[in-house]
């Protein structure tokens, strides 16, 4: 049981943060108006998702899920920072959802960080 448990943490935000991928790279129109707002399209864009790429290939790595829960963390410091003082909650009319998703990937981490802390 443990070890499913285990996995269900990893696999969550790794999903979420993979599912957010094809946006990113295709250069969808919702996600180049969120970084054009931030004055960041779209290097940041495509700095963002190879970013987030990196940190679900750690998280999902046993071995290095410390690791990517370390990046997760921050990065979705950075994206829910960017909710809360430029973006507004609801981004494009979503309804919060990116922002809720960072929400839920930093909660992920948090809980990574802490079962998977380096001794």
């Amino acid at each position: 049981m443990k070890n499913y448990i285990n996995w269900a943490l990893r696999l969550i935000p790794a999903i979420i943060l993979l599912q957010t991928l094809f946006f990113k790279f295709t250069a969808h129109p919702d996600s180049v108006a969120i970084f054009s707002k931030l004055h960041a399209e779209p290097f940041g864009r495509i700095f963002s998702g190879i970013l987030e790429l990196f940190t679900a290939v750690l998280i999902l790595n046993p071995k290095t899920t410390f690791w990517g829960a370390i990046l997760g963390f921050f990065t979705m410091l950075g994206a829910i920072a960017s909710h809360l003082f430029i973006l507004g909650i609801d981004t494009n009319d979503d309804g919060g959802k990116l922002f809720y998703l960072a929400l839920t990937v930093l909660v992920f981490c948090v809980i990574l960080l802490f079962k998977f802390k380096k001794k």
